[in-house]
């Protein structure tokens, strides 16, 4: 088995597997819907096709299902855990990347008054969906997905602050 170049989706999929046990592709589209989707996009091909990838070389462990639609499921093994350890120790200076269709528009010369209420709308909606996340915390969960909603949810709240000065 040969070591692979882990890129940010192979993180993904291993620290998604991790999170949830064993998983298929599908469940692994699921969770990034629900979860890590609000701050990292990536094509959902990628899910499908990268376990592949990472069980050729060790990092999961695959199990097909003997019959019906012969699904795969995907399990993390010690060498997939221990690249997973590796990454999420080493420190990291790489700034978010921001893509803001509605900041694209003010670069390029919109009016700020004509975006200003459709981004609070937006913005106002996905706070409300976070802060309700937020009350379902049960405190005993892994702290890292949380600690993730803490910072969209500052994020939104910068975001309006913006939007409200341009109103």
């Amino acid at each position: 088995m040969q070591d692979l170049n882990l890129t940010p989706t192979s993180l993904i999929v291993l620290g998604l597997i991790e999170l949830a046990g064993e998983s298929t592709p599908y469940d692994l589209k699921q969770a990034v819907a629900m979860t890590l989707g609000n701050f990292w996009s990536l094509q959902h091909a990628q899910l499908y096709s990268e376990p592949e990838r990472l069980a050729g070389a060790g990092y999961l462990k695959e199990r097909r299902e003997e019959g019906g639609r012969r699904r795969r499921h995907y399990s993390i093994t010690a060498k997939g855990r221990k690249a997973l350890e590796e990454w999420r120790a080493a420190p990291t200076e790489r700034l978010y990347e921001l893509r803001d269709l509605s900041l694209l528009k003010l670069f390029f010369g919109a009016d700020p008054k004509d975006l200003a209420q459709s981004q609070l709308d937006a913005h106002r909606s996905k706070l409300a969906e976070y802060e309700g996340l937020k009350k379902q915390d049960p405190g005993t969960e892994p702290r890292g997905p949380w600690l993730a909603l803490e910072a969209g949810i500052g994020h939104e709240r910068e975001s309006i602050r913006f939007w409200e000065g341009l109103a």
